[in-house]
């Protein structure tokens, strides 16, 4: 066991090897990332090579070249698969990383965490979720940034440019560790060609968000937002309550495999359409889905018999989604709810796939005739909305996860607009559900992770986030109650459903009190030697880290949905309030160029110094987004930056004067 862990240690510390390692085959039976277009011209590739050769001694050059000119020719990225570390690439508990400072070495759990087979998509092409949401562009970059970090004091922060890590610089105690850039082209650079062009040359890259912000913590962040969105549309737009109704959707790959999980703990019966076998069976022998077929008429038969005995149970129909919303609409199916996770973030590059093709001859059009496969994939939405359509008019309630399925749709020409002309038909579930039940009022998905590795300090955290939660819920307005109540239901549930993937890791939805009052309880917990450290965090759809006019910020109506300042201040507040790492990300959940990220890390040891940070940070974190949504004049948010003003004194925040309607209406615009 030592001497593993020695060469373990080792093995980071060394980085790029100091021999060349020999050139390994990459196993058939993993999920492989789909091959990308071929879009450089042939004096850009020569760049590309030159771009990947640079990591490396000039000796290596001469047999490094035609290689990686074979990997760019056959999956259009250099990956650089030969430089793969050989060790197993999961989360280790904190105490085994060699490190200077452990807060280099929650940062180096988190990553692997991201890497790890069982939590990524495309662990052999550094692919978390999503289809193209990377942690770094190659092996190389991942190499030699685990290096740094093991080297890294307590004065100096790792820069990470798209990946690739420019290096160690002097700074101080107080600044962040690892500060964090993704994708973050040029506009007049920034159409879906141009990301393209640029990744494969080696210098940008797609980082989703907790991706890129080695925040994932497995399919469970997506469970939770599933499951709250599911319970509250099955409230609003249902009689009763969710028992018995029945949700379908698409995506068990990208997305992770939430969905039939959520559906299983919110109470409905589910179908979850998914293209890619290998992704539908992974989601089944993980204990996420309960039933699987390859029939559409058996999908069907299972979910109505189901739904008869009002057995919430979750079915995977392996094939395309257009087909069983097809003959749903044959049949004359009632749906409840439904929705659709897809990556169409990345509708050209596997993300979507067409209707009438295989999932194999679907990725070879992909690379080998894109025009072709984009008529296609557009062809299959405008069938798509038609059956939801259809749906609709007998009763279903349709929202669009903010994967970007809308947007996509008004491309593609589908009958998706609303009479106006203007807005979607549908809502986007952050504008009917989230946006006013959760983000106005500041609840957002409050993540930890048990550094440990330890199951049994995740229980404790467990415990003491409930006890937190009933405690606030007891002294609560009634604004927020429901909100608070199924979350402690959450975390009562939490450890029976299996969640953990990966690390050892938990998300509830809190507001800022609740994420201060249990991030203090936690560290004082480590201070007593009750647990070990915590790595705290959040995802993107949240309160303030998001400016996304589809998605995260589409409840916002005076017209700055469309602006990004909100995540921008996010990070730069984040990171001199005491954020352990901080990133920024041009993408993530609804695409690259259609939103910008900011996320953080911070590592809690026990110490005052970080129940100081905690506190100041957290506080920003929720706030900063609140504030936002208050001045666009969201009476939700008024009414919690107000509440929050009277809880800190210190806090003054610039509050709209609402205008009378009539004095509008008698204008003549």
């Amino acid at each position: 066991m030592t001497r593993t862990i020695n060469e373990f240690q080792r093995a980071i510390a060394e980085g790029i090897p100091n021999q060349l390692p020999p050139k390994r085959e990459v196993p058939t039976e993993v999920n492989r990332a789909p091959k990308r277009k071929d879009i450089l011209s042939a004096g850009e590739k020569r760049l590309a090579l030159e771009n990947a050769l640079r990591y490396f001694p000039k000796e290596w050059h001469a047999e490094l070249a035609p290689e990686f000119l074979e990997e760019l020719k056959e999956f259009g990225r250099i990956y650089m698969y030969r430089f793969k570390p050989s060790y197993d690439m999961h989360a280790h508990g904190i105490e085994e990383y060699p490190c200077k400072t452990p807060q280099a070495a929650a940062i180096m759990l988190m990553i692997q965490n991201n890497l790890d087979p069982a939590v990524a998509q495309h662990p052999e092409e550094l692919i978390t979720y999503g289809g193209n949401g990377a942690v770094f562009q190659n092996w190389a970059q991942y190499l030699l940034t685990m290096k740094y970090l093991s080297e890294m004091t307590e004065e100096q922060t790792l820069h990470m440019y798209s990946g690739h890590p420019m290096g160690l610089f002097p700074s101080s105690k107080e600044a962040p560790r690892v500060i964090v850039t993704n994708g973050m082209m040029i506009p007049n650079y920034s159409q879906p060609d141009d990301w393209e062009k640029f990744n494969a040359l080696g210098v940008t890259l797609y980082g989703q968000m907790t991706a890129g912000s080695y925040m994932y913590i497995g399919p469970q962040g997506i469970v939770h937002g599933t499951t709250i969105t599911v319970l509250n549309a099955a409230r609003m737009k249902s009689n009763g309550g969710p028992e018995g109704k029945l949700f379908v959707t698409a995506g068990l790959g990208g997305m992770s495999g939430a969905q039939p999980k959520a559906g299983n703990i919110a109470g409905v019966v589910s179908i979850t359409a998914e293209i890619n076998p290998k992704a539908a069976y992974k989601r089944h022998e993980q204990g996420w889905v309960d039933e699987i077929t390859t029939s559409t008429d058996e999908a069907i038969d299972m979910a109505l018999e189901f739904q008869a005995a009002k057995r919430a149970r979750s079915i995977a129909y392996i094939g395309n989604i257009v087909d069983l919303w097809e003959r749903m609409v044959e049949r004359n199916v009632h749906v409840d709810l439904g929705s659709d996770q897809t990556s169409l973030h990345n509708p050209w590059a596997g993300g979507y796939y067409p209707q009438g093709m295989s999932y194999e001859e679907s990725n070879e059009m992909m690379a080998s005739n894109p025009e072709e496969f984009k008529v296609r994939i557009q062809a299959t939405l405008k069938r798509h909305v038609k059956a939801i359509n259809a749906l609709v008019e007998k009763g279903m309630y349709f929202f669009d996860y903010g994967n970007a399925f809308l947007l996509e749709s008004s491309r593609a020409g589908a009958e998706i607009m609303a009479a106006d002309g203007e807005h979607f038909r549908y809502p986007s579930y952050v504008q009917d559900i989230m946006g006013p039940m959760c983000f106005d009022y500041g609840f957002g998905p409050f993540r930890w992770v048990c550094a440990s590795g330890d199951g049994a300090d995740l229980d404790k955290t467990d415990t003491i986030a409930q006890e937190i939660l009933k405690g606030l819920m007891d002294k609560a307005p009634e604004e927020i109650r429901q909100q608070m109540d199924d979350n402690i239901r959450w975390i009562q549930g939490a450890k029976e459903n299996k969640l953990v993937v990966g690390s050892q890791a938990r998300i509830l939805y809190a507001d800022s009190e609740g994420r201060i009052e249990i991030a203090r309880a936690f560290n004082r917990a480590i201070a007593a030697g009750e647990i070990g450290p915590v790595v705290l965090g959040r995802d993107h759809h949240d309160v303030s880290g998001t400016d996304s006019p589809y998605r995260e910020t589409s409840n916002i109506y005076d017209g700055s949905c469309f602006t990004a300042d909100m995540a921008i201040q996010n990070v730069i507040g984040d990171s001199f309030r005491g954020a352990t790492w901080v990133s920024i990300h041009n993408g993530g959940g609804v695409g690259w160029g259609e939103v910008i990220n900011g996320g953080f890390g911070m590592l809690l040891d026990g110490s005052a110094k970080a129940e100081r940070k905690l506190e100041n940070m957290l506080l920003y974190d929720v706030n900063n987004g609140i504030a936002r949504r208050s001045w666009a004049r969201n009476k939700e948010a008024i009414f919690a930056i107000e509440r929050e003003m009277q809880r800190t004194p210190n806090l003054k925040v610039t509050v709209p004067k609402l205008v009378d309607e009539n004095v509008l209406n008698n204008l003549d615009f």
